[in-house]
């Protein structure tokens, strides 16, 4: 087994229980508002809207409803990798940059890919999100001073 970024087998109990809790949480929040879903599909059609405002308000809701599946599905979908890195022994590693997560920071957000510096480095587009999630990357920043269109004439 790997280094685990210094976590103890308790520490990393903790977090895997911390993670199953949250998934199986999140699990009933999304079949819950998929069957809610279902249901308000599939009612007879006397409660079709006849005002255009009821129409726009019940579009509204299963906007909402499917942006909040969706992102629930992307936060079961951490937590499951979390999980594997927990397995595979990389739990507590930066993915992008190999340094240690603080501890803190896993007890906060438990699912936490990146120390605090490379998720700075994200959010401000100096580096790039790794496609394949999970897999440590310990990828560079991004170079600024490359020119993308040096393959095309500026005719």
């Amino acid at each position: 087994m790997k280094n685990n970024g210094n976590l103890t087998q308790k520490d990393l109990q903790k977090f895997k229980g911390l993670l199953l809790a949250k998934r199986n949480e999140l699990l009933g929040n999304v079949n819950s508002m998929e069957s809610e879903a279902l249901r308000r599909e599939s009612s007879d059609l006397s409660r079709l809207p006849i005002h255009m405002a009821d129409l726009g308000t019940d579009n509204y809701d299963q906007e909402f409803t499917l942006g909040l599946m969706d992102s629930e599905r992307k936060l079961l979908r951490e937590i499951d990798e979390a999980l594997e890195r927990i397995e595979n022994g990389t739990y507590g590693i930066c993915v992008g940059s190999g340094k240690k997560i603080p501890k803190s920071r896993l007890e906060a957000i438990p699912w936490a890919r990146y120390c605090v510096d490379y998720a700075r480095l994200l959010e401000k587009g100096l580096t790039r999100e790794e496609e394949s999630l999970g897999t440590p990357s310990f990828a560079n920043p991004i170079d600024d001073d490359r020119d993308e269109d040096s393959d095309y004439d500026s005719d």
